[in-house]
């Protein structure tokens, strides 16, 4: 809900700031914004109906993945189209890949055949995947742009900031802690589970930073002029 009028906002604040801003951006924009409320929206439904029964449980396990793919194409979509603002051939196999790894791990979250635990291996190898095939664009922005560039680009230092904080909601929620080293402690408040969902909202706020650099760059008069016409 609060993606919404944070939206909303977003729009108003920058709208007048750059005259030159077109709908592609806010088409950018609005695709992050619909990966994160559809994650958070997906993972609070999961929450919701977990305790109804196994059946529903197992459903709304799998919508809790298919959110998670939704936040990570999202955030993919508007970090390639700032990457290659002015290679529109790149954006489109980048966004190609990511939508086709997507709906790879969305068949999968929704196959009742992949959410046994003999496939559990090959579930988790097909997230990592999706997450780490960010660092494709990233290193080929860096081969043809130079490092410097792409920090402004895309505010990458942003996005490895994002990257940490996902490392490390991950590694704090497979690791149980804190409840494991104290139990019964936590488990009204500050358990893991709570824990990495604080971590994966601030790395959605990280990524937005970043992407408000990239914007800047971008409408700020400081990015060079494009020498490929924008088809």
């Amino acid at each position: 809900m609060i993606s919404v009028p944070a939206a909303y906002w977003l729009y108003h604040l920058l709208s007048p700031r750059y005259r030159d801003a077109a709908d592609s951006d806010i088409i950018a924009f609005s695709c992050f914004f619909a990966g994160a409320a559809f994650c958070l929206g997906m993972s609070a439904t999961y929450h919701t109906i977990s305790n109804h029964s196994p059946v529903v449980a197992r459903i709304g396990n799998s919508l809790d993945y298919i959110g998670i793919v939704g936040l990570i194409v999202g955030s993919f979509v508007p970090s390639v189209f700032y990457g290659f603002y002015c290679v529109p051939d790149l954006q489109h196999r980048y966004w190609t890949m990511i939508c086709t790894i997507g709906l790879g791990c969305v068949i999968v979250s929704a196959s009742p055949r992949f959410r046994t635990p003999r496939w559990r291996p090959f579930r988790a190898t097909m997230f990592v995947g999706m997450g780490l095939s960010a660092i494709f664009p990233v290193l080929h922005g860096v081969s043809i742009f130079g490092l410097d560039r792409m920090r402004q680009q895309i505010g990458l230092n942003w996005l490895v900031f994002q990257g940490f904080l996902y490392i490390l909601g991950a590694g704090i929620y497979a690791a149980r802690v804190p409840e494991r080293l104290m139990p019964g402690k936590f488990d009204i408040v500050g358990s893991s589970h709570q824990i990495f969902h604080v971590l994966v909202v601030c790395a959605a706020v990280a990524h937005l930073t970043g992407l408000l650099k990239a914007f800047d760059y971008r409408h700020s008069g400081v990015a060079e002029t494009c020498q490929i016409p924008r088809g």
